[in-house]
């Protein structure tokens, strides 16, 4: 994704609450961190009780090996997106680095990073706070979408975006009876961002 870090550095980030928010981050190194369907259905746990408790609703999702893009929109009271992100990739990371150590995994020092002489940090995400864009039309919004769920295609991962399990493509395609218990829940959008069929 050339221009995606380029565009990065010229983004201003700004909350509108009124608005539906496009979030992506990235593992560390953009290594491919997500690929083990256990830890994925643990980020979806993470990613849950973070919507629960900022106030969130979740539109929209795609994990790919490396990054993730959620679709998000405040609920009323919500927090901001820099607590919700922190509250998704904290308690995530600590658990992968527990699994770590039990294992005694070789992705165990190509995650912990020496900051000074003694002190060392385990760093499952990139730094920072990733991309993100607030999206206000329902025309933005289900373009968002579109490319969400058409990630794994362009990577060649998949055929079609519904073949792909770690998105909410199904969801938008076959309704409610194809929710996946391992991901997150989907929230209907509301009316004045999508005027299409939304979970």
């Amino acid at each position: 994704m050339e221009s995606e870090a380029g565009h990065r550095k010229r983004v201003k980030h700004f909350e509108d609450p009124a608005a539906c928010r496009e979030l992506t981050f990235s593992c560390y190194h953009r290594y491919p961190l997500l690929t083990d369907d256990s830890w994925r259905a643990m980020l979806s746990e993470s990613i849950d009780r973070a919507m629960d408790r900022h106030r969130f609703g979740l539109a929209a999702f795609v994990y790919m090996p490396e990054h993730v893009h959620l679709l998000v929109f405040p609920l009323p009271g919500a927090s901001g997106v820099d607590a919700l992100l922190k509250a998704i990739k904290r308690p995530y990371s600590y658990r992968i680095k527990q699994l770590l150590i039990a294992a005694n995994s070789p992705w165990l020092p190509k995650l912990t990073i020496r900051q000074r002489s003694g002190v060392t940090t385990f760093r499952y995400w990139q730094e920072g706070p990733g991309y993100d864009r607030n999206l206000m039309h329902p025309r933005a919004v289900e373009s968002s979408i579109d490319y969400l769920h058409h990630n794994p295609v362009r990577r060649k991962l998949c055929l079609r975006a519904i073949d792909w399990r770690w998105s909410s493509a199904r969801c938008f395609l076959r309704g409610p009876a194809a929710i996946d218990p391992a991901l997150p829940k989907i929230t209907k959008i509301p009316a004045e961002f999508w005027t299409g069929y939304s979970p």
